[in-house]
């Protein structure tokens, strides 16, 4: 079975043109932890109104002179990037359900774990004012401290966590 992988510096360079041509149409650079949390906000409003218009949070985004949570470029953002990676696998020829784990532990248990993952990534993005589209790669081509800060504490923290989670993934 061959892998069709993109060569990681020219994903690089890629990535580092979508930021530019990021910033030169829309002004703003990348992220991604703001979509979810409209879709979040939107789908509260939608499920329990009243608890999200005594919300002070929800309140900020919902409201009749507020428009829809949905319609924001961060959403539709989120939208081409979920669609250019499904084009992307299927050009490739790497469109499949498959759970990537290793040989010591479950499709479930890997599942589990990256679920728990991914939450504690995206409450940790929200304290942080981002993630690592938004605080990072953006704030560093900015020349932002925070951005560096950033990246810094999320590459530190994977090192930390590493060695304690490798079972998991070896």
């Amino acid at each position: 079975m061959k892998s069709h992988y993109m060569n990681p510096y020219l994903a690089g360079l890629f990535l580092g043109l979508v930021l530019l041509f990021a910033f030169f149409f829309s002004g703003r650079g990348l992220g991604a932890s703001g979509a979810l949390k409209r879709v979040v906000i939107e789908t509260v409003g939608t499920i329990a109104p009243e608890h999200a218009s005594n919300s002070v949070y929800f309140s900020k985004y919902i409201g009749p002179d507020k428009g829809n949570p949905l319609n924001h470029w961060l959403v539709y953002e989120m939208l081409g990037v979920v669609v250019g990676g499904f084009l992307s696998g299927a050009l490739a020829g790497r469109l499949k359900w498959k759970v990537e784990h290793s040989p010591g532990i479950t499709s479930k248990k890997r599942l589990i774990m990256a679920l728990i993952g991914g939450i504690l990534f995206g409450y940790g993005s929200q304290l942080g004012r981002g993630c690592t589209s938004g605080a990072a790669l953006t704030g560093m081509a900015v020349l932002s401290v925070s951005g560096f800060v950033t990246m810094a504490s999320i590459f530190g923290t994977a090192f930390l966590f590493a060695y304690v989670v490798r079972k998991n993934w070896i």
